[in-house]
């Protein structure tokens, strides 16, 4: 049984979301961290070879050079995209707040309305029947 978008979009709260959301945030930050430093402390580690005490010839050091290099700028660049992505992420939750917070302001205010409303609609009512 399918049910509507607007349905499952009532269903999660929302509150809860924007309140947990920097926690989120951080989470995944430490996790991102956690991650490239796993990735950085495998691919820097030194051969075999150079452990026993052999001196690499300096092809295999220009190769090692190279190969850091593309390994330092691909790094680079994924976390300018990863630094991209967050700062997207940050502008819309902040633009989710405010619109969470004026649409509980609109609410408020129509809750009053209604209220006011139904209080004078009661009020001609009861003067009415009272005649």
């Amino acid at each position: 049984m399918a049910i509507s978008w607007m349905t499952a979009l009532k269903v999660v709260p929302w509150g809860k979301v924007l309140e947990h959301a920097p926690q989120v945030l951080d989470k995944a930050r430490s996790l991102m961290d956690k991650h490239l430093a796993g990735t950085t402390a495998t691919d820097t580690a030194v051969k075999p070879e150079a452990q026993a005490g052999e001196v690499p010839s300096l092809g295999e050091l220009k190769n090692r050079c190279i190969a850091l290099q593309a390994q330092y700028e691909q790094i680079r660049q994924s976390q300018q995209q990863m630094a991209q992505t967050m700062a997207e992420l940050a502008e819309q939750n902040a633009s989710l707040i405010g619109v969470v917070n004026r649409l509980q302001s609109r609410l408020r205010f129509w809750s009053l309305a209604v209220v006011v409303l139904a209080g004078g609609v009661l009020a001609l009512w009861w003067v009415r029947h009272a005649l």
